[in-house]
């Protein structure tokens, strides 16, 4: 039997279903997970393709949605209060890691993991489930930690500018399943309010990640096919105003302090025995200067965030078309101890042609010592995010350790 089609109820269920005693919960539970950034299309991805899953016949097994990040990180993104609320969802309504860790009596044994928008778990969930990924879909390179043969689980692996268009692809038939049914949904929720609540919720990404799907460098023809798709079940729709109201959210992150801002959006690898952290912040350095605090307060409260992390190699990763409408990044990179300066001169060497380096304001931010370097750059290479940025950067640890 099928779970509620309303999205709200849908995730209420999920809970239910999660915090049930042993002898009540399904097993094993089907955990749908993005990565640990946070960012919307993780976030909405996760939540979409467990939805769809839920409802796939005939056996509508159900999959649990769950945000890689705390509980107290939800405030933190504003674009996804405002797209959830076009299905009557609110942030609060969804499982978070702070849920989870609640359930004392989980056994790895009894989940089973689906990866959307990135393909291999890290963190916490690493160590406890990392066995457990039976399946994924998502546009980075792929780690060969989910097997080569996933059953009948789906293993996609495909350039895309936003996992959920790839996501939606994979659901469209479910999707448009759900108007072959009745013409009133459960609970009351009128069928095409449904739908137009499902399509903003997979919008918002699709369109935040392309830039409107006007971004060369990130949009894909899928992107814009499977949003025309999404366009067709909105209602009452332009999508530059959709894009805008969530751009301009996402954008404010005046209202954060340095280190709300590095959490946000903040994922990590573990290379060579050293731990790479990466914060994307959608706004320059100067910007964060000049809005947030000064060069000190930005230094300390990094040092800070990333010695909480036991992170060698830290990195700030900007972009910006704030000042003068043209796209701008910035990129600072510290390494804090002396193995990781090498692979940090190591990833300068390499690289620095190749994103077009270039000091920020005349070396404002660098420092160089023997065991600890920090640069900060304009990159005017622009169209290489933390997609291509952190494989990069990976590869000069690998490459620093052979030394």
């Amino acid at each position: 039997m099928p779970p509620p089609r309303n999205l709200h109820a849908f995730l209420t269920f999920a809970r239910r279903s999660l915090t049930a005693p042993v002898s009540q919960r399904p097993s094993p539970l089907t955990f749908v997970v993005g990565n640990e950034s946070g960012d919307l299309d993780s976030l909405c991805s996760a939540i979409l393709f467990a939805y769809f899953r839920s409802h796939a016949a005939p056996k509508y097994t159900l999959h649990i949605p769950l945000a890689n990040i705390p509980r107290e990180d939800l405030p933190l993104r504003p674009e996804l209060r405002a797209a959830l609320a076009y299905a009557g969802v609110k942030s609060e309504d969804l499982l978070t890691l702070t849920d989870l860790d609640e359930i004392k009596d989980l056994k790895p044994d009894d989940t089973r993991w689906l990866l959307v928008d990135h393909n291999a778990l890290t963190g916490t969930l690493a160590e406890r489930f990392g066995t457990r990924a039976v399946g994924c879909v998502d546009h980075h390179e792929d780690e060969s930690f989910v097997a080569a043969d996933t059953g009948d689980e789906p293993r996609v692996l495909r350039k895309s500018g936003s996992c959920m268009s790839l996501v939606i692809e994979y659901c469209q038939d479910v999707f448009d399943g759900l108007s072959k049914q009745t013409d009133t949904a459960e609970d009351g929720a009128d069928l095409k309010d449904l739908e137009n609540g499902l399509a903003h919720v997979a919008l918002a990404p699709i369109l935040l990640d392309t830039n409107n799907l006007k971004s060369k460098a990130k949009t894909t023809d899928l992107d814009v096919k499977i949003a025309e798709y999404l366009e067709g079940k909105v209602k009452k729709y332009k999508r530059k105003t959709y894009y805008t109201e969530l751009s301009e959210l996402k954008e404010d992150i005046s209202q954060f302090s340095y280190t709300d801002n590095f959490r946000k959006d903040f994922k990590a690898w573990t290379e060579a025995g050293m731990v790479l952290g990466t914060c994307s912040i959608p706004q320059g350095i100067h910007y964060m200067l000049k809005h947030l605090g000064d060069d000190k307060t930005l230094l300390a409260d990094f040092r800070k965030f990333s010695e909480d992390r036991k992170v060698d190699i830290g990195t700030i990763m900007t972009s910006s078309a704030k000042d003068d409408g043209v796209f701008k990044r910035n990129l600072l990179v510290w390494a804090f101890n002396a193995k990781a300066v090498k692979a940090v001169e190591k990833f300068v060497e390499s690289q620095t042609e190749a994103l077009g380096l270039a000091p920020f304001q005349d070396g404002r931010l660098y420092y160089k010592g023997e065991n600890e370097v920090r640069y900060c750059w304009y990159q005017h290479v622009t169209k290489n995010s933390r997609k291509q940025l952190a494989p990069m950067l990976r590869a000069a640890m690998r490459e620093a350790a052979k030394l």
